[in-house]
């Protein structure tokens, strides 16, 4: 692993970087890349801890704001140092005196600040670094758990791994990915985890591999493989992915579906389907076809798939492990712009199910008004549509394994880190009436 700064020198820098975010209303992953091509001393060794205080400093931006009573980027990053990777306040002190290009030296206030913030009780959003306008909605999913499913979110993300079984299967996977350190996953056969690493540790870059080159494996957390998988679709189905997006899900059913049936891939946003055909050839699917909203029309397809697939638009609140600047980025107006999306969609889709078919629904947010409620309006406006369980589901894909602690009286199920060990994922189906 390339290296060329001390502590002091990366402490700057991700200051320097969240920033520039705060200052131009950018995204992490772009304030970090140009940040990176703008100081090419910096090793890829470097720019992992960076990255890795960028994004703590984020996960963690409520709680450690709150304990330290300042919003100050300086603070945060300092706090992350010390206390989120418990390098303590003399480790601190030691990197900003010794390095030049630390940032400067704690004040008399910073260090009572800093001191005492692991003495500080919080509860509430502050505790569980959650925007304070969308707790009401996490206490309405959650409940009393709300406090430690945010923690939960706030938490480092392992890397999840799909065996491709039209390639592969998951013990020569394990076995070629052995010096990565991985487990199998706890409910998809299919899954593989490479759990996280604490403080600056380095995860493996797993699209570098053989496997991944050759199409053994995908990048997919375990949710998304198990909301496919609960999808029912079967081999020779005709199936509509309805928001395919780069095509994740697309996959994952197809190897389900041994290559044999129908997969129409579709997204309204032609750029998010775009990664999708490299993909395909890599993995080997030759069930899917491509159907561009620029190119092509679905017109063909009405009334006449088994299964249509509503990976919907959403808040992502149940990807915040992975995106932990989205959590602060999202607004009350984009979230009922999500919402909007997300009636049109459902309606949209429905036409495509044949009488009998499947329409299954999924989001990656944990908010009721994103998935409960949406379910519920959707049914009251479609008399031809009843509820399917997911969880009957689930416990006939999953026999003998842990249920989701969360669902529904129709049987939606909600999947969560503190209750799955997965990104926050909401599965609802629903059954068209035979004609």
């Amino acid at each position: 692993m390339e290296l060329s700064m001390r502590d002091g020198g990366r402490l700057a820098a991700a200051i320097e970087v969240l920033q520039d975010m705060e200052t131009r209303h950018r995204p992490a992953q772009v304030a970090l890349r140009d940040w990176g091509a703008s100081h090419r001393f910096a090793g890829s060794g470097d720019r992992t801890v960076i990255g890795n205080l960028v994004f703590d400093a984020l996960r963690h931006k409520a709680s450690l704001g709150a304990a330290l009573g300042t919003a100050d980027i300086r603070a945060l990053v300092l706090a992350t140092y010390a206390h989120t990777w418990g390098m303590g306040m003399d480790k601190l002190e030691e990197v900003l005196t010794a390095d030049p290009h630390a940032p400067d030296r704690l004040s008399e206030t910073e260090k009572t600040a800093l001191a005492g913030v692991s003495a500080i009780n919080l509860d509430g959003a502050a505790a569980s670094d959650v925007p304070e306008w969308l707790w009401p909605s996490f206490q309405a999913a959650f409940g009393t758990c709300a406090l430690a499913e945010g923690r939960a979110l706030a938490q480092r993300a392992p890397i999840d791994l799909r065996v491709n079984t039209l390639k592969a299967d998951p013990e020569r996977v394990l076995e070629r990915l052995r010096h990565t350190h991985p487990v199998p996953g706890t409910f998809a056969a299919t899954a593989i985890r490479i759990k996280p690493r604490p403080g600056s540790g380095r995860m493996p870059h797993v699209q570098a591999e053989e496997g991944y080159r050759k199409g053994w494996f995908e990048l997919q957390d375990e949710a998304s493989q198990i909301v496919a998988l609960l999808s029912g679709v079967n081999v020779g189905d005709q199936v509509l992915d309805f928001c395919a997006g780069g095509g994740g899900k697309t996959l994952a059913m197809a190897a389900v579906m041994e290559n044999k049936g129908q997969i129409y891939a579709h997204d309204a946003d032609r750029l998010r389907l775009a990664p999708i055909h490299e993909r395909l050839q890599r993995a080997g699917v030759r069930n899917v076809q491509v159907r561009d909203p620029a190119s092509s029309s679905l017109d063909d397809l009405k009334e006449g798939m088994d299964t249509v697939f509503v990976d919907a638009p959403c808040s992502g609140t149940g990807v915040w492990r992975r995106r932990p600047d989205s959590k602060w980025r999202l607004s009350e107006g984009a979230l009922k712009d999500r919402i909007a999306d997300q009636r049109s969609v459902l309606r949209e889709a429905a036409g495509f199910v044949k009488p009998g078919g499947n329409l299954v629904y999924v989001t990656c947010s944990v908010l009721p008004e994103e998935n409960d409620h949406q379910i519920e309006e959707f049914l009251a406006e479609h008399a031809q549509f009843q509820p399917a369980s997911a969880l009957a589901r689930w416990r006939a894909v999953f026999p003998g394994k842990v249920e989701p602690v969360y669902r529904s009286t129709r049987g939606d199920i909600l999947l969560t880190p503190a209750t799955t060990e997965t990104d926050g994922f909401f599965c609802a189906l629903l059954k068209r009436k035979p004609a």
